[in-house]
């Protein structure tokens, strides 16, 4: 069966005998029977839960199931008597339609209603584009209505977007009283807008930070933000609605939060703080996870989201396939057995070991084991986790739910009341090449960085006008450590090259662009929207 039938064939329950689990009723507000908003204004109260960050290597094209395992262990932990709550990112349509396909999980271990929390759910990521499209009016009309404010419009710093991916709006030319000039889109994933929302802590700091988006430096280099516009109150009133997070369910009727959907490749990859917040203050236990490879997602969590709100992981999953380590060891064939290309995969695995470890030593490495995996490579891998000295189990979630992540579970809490530490990277006050630096060097293994004219004269900018005293949110590939998507294992010593450099001012972080990476994509010669479609029954088909 497919996921999507799976899903379909599952009995769900209704989403207000879901919100009882944790203690919601009057809270809630239905959309259908099985999806609801959470008014947060009703709910207070400390943040007394654990939170599990799962994170994984470097993503392959073959998939790794992050998201399948977060929520096998959401049920694990239910199976196992514990208060528990995921809390997930949603969906772009760019990738459902493109090539990714939806992240709701897979087999038995899905969030459903699948195809709503897929395709247009609740309509947040349709407000963040709606807020993010009224900003770019507000900018145009200010230049229309005799630009009072003086906008250079040849350095126009905000983009449009949309959540699709159309690579004919990377780049477009802009006509405003006659005069031309270049802007481009982003997708909606990889826009500020998404980055603020996320970041908020209520309606009335999502307001705040809204209005201090950098949307255009003055014909004489002065900084012009949002709020000189006087848009950010229209742009908050946009998302009134959308700041309120969603309450859906695993198959195994467990309670799941989705809210917000960031990419991890190029901008920080977390759900809201909000809906972190509130998992934390209504139960025991959280499970969340941050976008792919833990050099991206987990890194910005930890960088980012908890140094921006004091909020830190109690243990981390790190998720290996044995699909992913052969093809880090340039496997010629990943469906054969590889013991060889396997080992040579293992330093990924080490990197990001490494790389957690330098943010907390409560990890367990989850094995997603699928049904065509050699059990001499399974082997291989966990004997390489006992000479690391950390904690390793295996996942089968995928097929038997949460009773396949019941051992992952009990690894999890083993370690989870464990200490650790409140560790950052660097002090934001630090110059940003030295902020780069402590990533990509220490971090990614990169010899060398080389700045274009272009990132050089942004830094520059920022720096001339105290705006630089901010984290760093590296944009980069997420199948490699590196800026090349090609240098697959742990390449050592390369160059890496900053193209842009881009202040995410509201949202609190300056975007580092590495290599080619891009914030609008293409779709791939088969798109998946080729196969989705309404059957003679009305269903919807062809997501996965």
């Amino acid at each position: 069966m497919s996921d999507i039938d799976i899903a379909r064939s599952k009995e769900k329950l209704l989403i207000s005998e879901v919100g009882k689990k944790l203690g919601l009723s009057k809270e809630l507000e239905l959309y259908g029977n099985y999806k609801a908003k959470i008014d947060y204004q009703q709910i207070d109260g400390p943040l007394k839960g654990k939170l599990i960050l799962v994170t994984a290597i470097n993503p392959t094209p073959y998939g790794e199931g992050k998201t399948t395992v977060s929520i096998g262990l959401v049920d694990a932990l239910a199976k196992l008597n514990k208060q528990v709550v995921g809390v997930l990112r949603e969906p772009s349509l760019g990738p459902v339609f493109g090539m990714k396909g939806g992240a709701t999980g897979g087999g038995l271990s899905q969030v459903v209603p699948m195809e709503d929390i897929n395709l247009n759910f609740t309509g947040d990521l349709h407000a963040i584009t709606s807020a993010n499209a009224l900003l770019s009016a507000a900018i145009d009309n200010h230049i229309k209505q005799g630009n009072e404010l003086n906008i250079d419009i040849n350095n126009i710093q905000f983009k449009r977007c949309m959540d699709v991916n159309d690579r004919a709006l990377k780049n477009i030319i802009v006509s405003v009283n006659d005069n031309e000039h270049k802007e481009g889109f982003n997708i909606t994933a990889a826009s500020e807008v998404m980055a603020v929302f996320c970041l908020a802590k209520d309606i009335w700091d999502l307001k705040e930070k809204l209005g201090n988006i950098l949307v255009a430096y003055s014909v004489d280099g002065k900084p012009i933000f949002a709020k000189d516009l006087k848009v950010n109150g229209a742009m908050a009133v946009l998302l009134k609605e959308a700041i309120k997070p969603n309450l859906v369910q695993t198959l195994e009727n467990n309670p799941v939060i989705i809210h917000g959907g960031p990419f991890a490749n190029i901008a920080h990859g977390c759900n809201s703080i909000m809906a972190t917040k509130l998992g934390l203050t209504l139960s025991d236990y959280v499970v969340t996870e941050a976008g792919f490879g833990a050099d991206l997602g987990a890194l910005k969590f930890f960088d980012i989201k908890c140094r921006l709100n004091d909020i830190y992981p109690d243990a981390v999953v790190l998720v290996v396939t044995m699909k992913a380590l052969k093809h880090n060891g340039y496997s010629q064939d990943i469906t054969k057995l590889d013991i060889e290309s396997l080992r040579k995969g293992l330093p990924n695995l080490q990197a990001h070991l490494d790389n957690l470890r330098k943010f907390t030593n409560n990890i367990v490495v989850c094995i997603n084991k699928y049904s065509n995996d050699y059990e001499d490579e399974i082997q291989e891998v966990v004997n390489y986790c006992n000479t690391q000295n950390v904690k390793v189990a295996i996942s089968t979630a995928y097929v038997d739910g949460g009773l396949g992540a019941v051992n992952l579970a009990n690894e999890v809490l083993d370690i989870i009341d464990n200490k650790s530490s409140k560790v950052v990277l660097y002090d934001v006050k630090e110059k940003i090449k030295d902020k780069i630096s402590k990533i990509v060097i220490d971090m990614y293994g990169a010899g060398n960085i080389v700045y274009s004219d272009k990132a050089l004269k942004e830094i520059k900018i920022l720096e001339e006008n105290n705006l630089d005293h901010l984290p760093v949110c590296i944009a980069k590939t997420q199948y490699s450590l590196s800026d090349d998507k090609d240098k697959l294992g742990r390449p050592m010593g390369y160059e890496v090259t900053v193209r842009d450099i881009k202040l995410y001012n509201g949202a609190g972080f300056i975007t580092v662009y590495l290599g080619s990476i891009i914030t609008m994509p293409g779709l791939p010669k088969v798109p998946n929207y080729e196969q989705i479609d309404i059957d003679s029954e009305g269903n919807i088909v062809g997501i996965f």
